[in-house]
Formats: structure tokens, sequence, C-alpha cells
């Protein structure tokens, strides 16, 4: 696919005549064509100044000899649709962003694409995009918010969804919950800590579709627009060279991906979108990869919401480009794996001068020795399930307690914030699946009322939906198979045992086989009464150990 097919040859002087409507003239024609696709919205917060990051990326373009058409998708801000029917539309937004991007890209035949996202599902959408369409792209993020600040502690999103549970247990006064409200995410950007946005935002740095500092340079920063400009420039070199996404993401960028992962701690959505993203590239993935690196890869950053330091802390200290040379001391990293610099990652790294050990933490000295996620699998989960392992507190590492059984979020928020849920019991979430939600809602205001009563570290969450990446405890999600297609999570009921073994990767529901085959043969899963979007989306969608992508 090149821009020709629009604009080259008699045939095409009608194409031309409507380019030409635009205010081009004949010089802007004979340059290659750059699609910009920018999730500017006035809904997010890490959304409503990329129209800033999309002048300076045009700017990059126009100084580098090519000719840019900014064109728009969607976004969902999930920290605004958190907690209410507006969640299921997050995840499914994934595709639409996708499928969006490709629709634009295909019928317009533009020779390369820069891509600007911010949050949550936008980032993966654009890429699973990019890789489907395969032609030169380049990705630039608004980046990340900075800190919030509360009495000279440094704070962000997730300090107020736990405000919200120490008011409702007597911990805090509501005036208090007034102030952190305000000054806890202090302008743009996505939130501060190591949530999915900047999870994904730092591993599509690792990936290597994105330019150093794309995960990390704060929202605010000049040298974010500097960024910007570089990746419009680059994306004509990119052009040029006919250097394309499958020729950066082969199975060596993968499994950086997870190794920077790893390190990080980063949200357990990434269990969801690299799997998704191999899909797209046709790559094989299994979940089982996350346990075989994550015994090897040591947890060497403390970053919010389990950790201490943000994202502008992890700047300053040298940013992906410091850990993954850390990392590469240890001999964990595919250094010949390429990226959009043109050169590989092990070219790159040579550029890193500074690390700040007080925030990336030597090897020899980790502040956990295993990476951040961890998959369990049992009777409960046959094909898988993800828990923040750095996240969760030693004294719920092994845990046994008896279920408490709700279907779907409100009915456990209801039960948590009325008092009813005790010490060492577990809190079990069905029918929050990918087909079951439908969309597979985060779980983020039950756990946080948990944390913020006082509970994370004596009740433990399991779901088949999943978790914010601002979500800490023993919070165990994406359960496959899921209640809705028939998985065994539908099964429990009131009272029974059940056994966690993060160290040992094991989640069971302590009856007996026979027991788990009559409950089985008689279950008979319920599936939510749905219309537009979503019963397109319940209809086609996978299991989560897939990616939740659509079949």
């Amino acid at each position: 696919m090149n821009s020709d097919q629009i604009k080259a040859g008699m045939e095409k002087a009608p194409h031309r005549s409507l380019l030409y409507a635009l205010g081009l003239n004949e010089q802007e024609l004979k340059k290659p064509l750059i699609g910009i696709a920018n999730s500017f919205n006035e809904a997010i917060p890490g959304h409503i100044h990329l129209n800033e990051i999309g002048a300076a990326v045009k700017a990059g373009i126009y100084s580098a000899g090519g000719t840019p058409f900014t064109f728009a998708t969607i976004g969902v801000c999930d920290g605004i649709a958190m907690g209410h029917r507006g969640m299921n539309f997050s995840l499914p937004s994934r595709e639409l962003i996708a499928d969006s991007i490709e629709t634009v890209v295909r019928a317009h035949s533009f020779d390369g694409l820069v891509l600007i996202p911010n949050c949550d599902k936008i980032v993966p959408g654009m890429l699973i995009a990019a890789l489907r369409l395969n032609i030169p792209t380049v990705v630039v993020s608004g980046g990340p918010m900075l800190a919030g600040n509360y009495h000279g502690k440094a704070i962000d999103l997730h300090n107020v969804f736990e405000a919200v549970g120490a008011v409702r247990t007597g911990k805090m006064a509501a005036e208090e919950l007034a102030a952190i409200e305000k000054v806890a995410c202090p302008g743009y950007g996505s939130c501060a800590g190591m949530f999915t946005a900047n999870s994904m935002n730092c591993l599509t740095e690792v990936l290597g579709l994105g330019l150093p500092g794309n995960g990390t340079i704060p929202a605010v920063y000049a040298a974010r627009k500097r960024l910007a400009q570089q990746a419009g420039e680059i994306i004509l070199t990119l052009v040029h060279n006919n250097l394309k996404p499958l020729d950066i993401v082969t199975a060596s960028s993968i499994e950086n991906a997870l190794v920077v992962d790893m390190a990080l701690g980063c949200s357990t959505n990434t269990a969801l979108h690299l799997p998704a993203i191999a899909h797209e590239a046709g790559l094989a993935f299994n979940l089982e990869m996350i346990n075989q690196i994550s015994e090897k890869v040591p947890h060497i950053c403390s970053l919010t919401p389990s950790g201490i330091n943000h994202l502008e802390d992890l700047d300053r200290a040298g940013g992906i480009p410091a850990v993954m040379k850390e990392l590469a001391r240890g001999d964990l990293l595919k250094l010949t794996a390429r990226t959009v610099t043109g050169q590989t990652i092990g070219e790159d790294l040579k550029k890193c001068q500074h690390i700040d050990h007080n925030i990336i933490r030597p090897l020899e000295n980790p502040y956990h020795h295993k990476g951040g996620l961890a998959v369990l699998k049992g009777n409960i989960a046959p094909d898988g399930a993800v828990v923040k392992q750095t996240a969760v507190k030693e004294s719920m590492m092994v845990h046994q307690g008896p279920a408490r059984v709700f279907k779907g979020e409100e009915a456990a928020v209801k039960a948590i914030n009325a008092g009813q849920i005790k010490a060492g019991e577990v809190v079990v979430i069905s029918y929050e699946g990918p087909r079951g939600g439908p969309g597979m809602r985060e779980m983020l205001t039950p756990t946080s009322s948990l944390a913020g009563m006082g509970l994370d570290d004596c009740v433990a969450l399991i779901t088949d939906g999943r978790f914010s990446g601002a979500t800490r405890g023993a919070a165990i999600g994406h359960i496959s198979p899921e209640a809705a297609a028939g998985g065994p999570i539908g099964i429990i009921k009131d009272g029974d045992l059940i056994s966690i073994n993060i160290p040992e990767k094991s989640l069971q529901l302590e009856i007996s086989a026979e027991e788990l085959a009559r409950r089985t043969k008689d279950f008979k899963p319920e599936l939510p009464e749905l219309n537009g979007y979503l019963k397109r989306y319940a209809r086609a969608v996978s299991s989560a150990d897939r990616g939740a992508v659509l079949e």
C-alpha cells in the first residue's frame, strides 16, 4: 500500500481534486503522505493535550519532507468509567480503535503512520492496528501526569479510590477526602503510577515501536513535544527504508517486553494486551511465558500503586533505557531486536549514560527477587489466572479462606461497603469476563475499598474480570475459562474453602473431585441480555488467557 493509489496517473485526477480541496499544492502531493491517528478528546485528562503533541508531530513531518494528515479515533477513560456500566465498554473499545484506524488508513492509502495514544485501551488498540496494517509506523504517547501532592506527600488517583474506603470505615474524615480529590491529579497526562496506560506506553518503547522516552517523559515537559517532533521526522526515515512494524515486533521483542514488564511491576492488564499484540503479529504467546520469565527477572522498580515512586521519578532515573541497560547487564534481553530508531536495542542502549540506582535498583539488590506478575492455575482456573504478585502483602501470598460469592461487581461492592466482608474470606466475583461482563470490567472499586478499610492484608479477591493497574492486594483476575463460558468459577458456593498459593502458582477450590464433577455437570451458565456493540462483541470475543481477541 502506498499513496500512489490515490495520487499517481491520469485516472487519479478526481482523487487529486479532492486532495487539492484540502488546501494542498502539487509539491505536497509529491511527498510521502503520512497519517496521524490522534486520540485527542476533551473527556480524558490523558488526551486533552494531544492536539499539541499532534502539532509537534506535524512540524516534524513537514521538516523531514512529508505531508501530514490528522484523523481521530475514540478513547475511554478507565478512571471515569470505573464502577458503573461504562466500564463494560473499556476493553471492547480496544477493538473499535484498531478497526477505525485500519479503516481510515486502508481507505486513504497513507505511506506511513504516526500513532498518538495515551491511556489504557487506546495504546494497545493502536499497536494492534499498526501490526495489522504493517506500514511504516511510529508511536508517540502524550506522556504521564505528574504526581499530586498532599501535605508534602506524593499521591495519585489510586490514593483517592482508597480514601473512599477509609472514609467508610471512619479512618478518614470526608473533608480530608474532599481535599485529596482536588490535588491527586494536578494536570493533564496519563495517571501518574505504573497503571495500565503507563505500563503499555513503557512497553511500546521496549517493543521497538516507540522512541526512547515514550513511556516516561511527563506530559507537561517540553521534552515531550520534542519527542513528538522527532517521531514526525523519523517516520519519513522509516518510509524511505520501508521498515515496518512486523520487521520490529518479533518473538524477541515480545520476550523483551515481558522481561521489562516483570522488572517494572506493570499492570496485570499487560497479560491481556501482550497476547493480543502477539496474536496480531502472528506470534505464539502462552501465559506460562509469564511465569518462566518472572522466575528469572527481578523486580527492580518500586512504582505506585504498590510501590513508592511515580513515573516522573523513573524518568529522572534514566527511564526505560536505564531499566533495560540494567537488565542487559544480567543478559536478560534480546539485544538484536530492532526499533524505530533504525538500530537494535543493544545499539540504542549505548546512548544511555545515566542510571539512578536509588530508583532503579541493581539486579543484585532488587525489591523482589521475582518479577511483577504470576500466573496461577488449578481447578478454579484450568487455563490460568493472573496476579500482580509484587503488590501482594507477604501475609497473603499463601491463604486459605471461605468464599463469599457475588454475581457481578455491584453486589460485591455493596457487601464490602456494608462491612459484611470479614477477615480471612475470599471474595469471588463471577460473570465479569470478556463474554459474561461483557467487556471484562476492572474491579478497582472493590479492591480499593478493601485496601482503604485495611482489609487488603487479610481478604483476597478472585474474579473472571480484571483489575486496574491501580489495584494492589491479593487480587487475582483473568480467571479462565470465565463463568459465562462454563468455567469452574461459576460453580463456587458461599462457604467453599479456596486455597491460594502464589509461590506455588496454585488456585484451588477445596472440594472433592466427585463434587466438582457433579457441580460442573449441573452448571448452566447465565448470559446477559445485550444489544448494540456489546452484543456483537460478546458473541465474538475469546477468553482472557488468549488476550480477549475477537474470533
